[in-house]
């Protein structure tokens, strides 16, 4: 089983996602952010399932429409270890600049 890492540039995810859904008046952040770690939790068992992209990096498809996240991670097989780069909503244009780096 691999184990997953979060970055600390995903707190500030989060609490952009949090800022979204509280101005939209959504009522039920925790269980939104509860499906977006309950998907993360898949990268445990599958570390490969995510879509390859640039740099040797993969995305996660969490969920769809208003509920859609992708998350940006790399998965490091000589430490068994998934890093969890960023989360975005599927519907934002894409990711931090810094978030492609090396």
């Amino acid at each position: 089983m691999s184990s997953v890492e979060l970055a600390p540039e995903v707190a500030d995810d989060f609490d952009r996602i949090l800022d979204y859904l509280a101005s939209h008046e959504v009522e039920n952040f925790g269980e939104r952010i509860g499906e977006i770690m309950a998907a993360l939790d898949v990268l445990v068992q599958n570390p490969l399932i995510g879509r390859p992209v640039a740099n040797a990096k993969r995305e996660l498809v969490i969920g769809r429409r208003s509920h859609g996240y992708v998350a940006l991670y790399r998965y490091v097989p000589e430490m068994d270890t998934v890093f969890v780069l960023a989360i975005r909503s599927q519907r934002e244009a894409g990711y931090s600049e810094g978030h492609f780096a090396g």
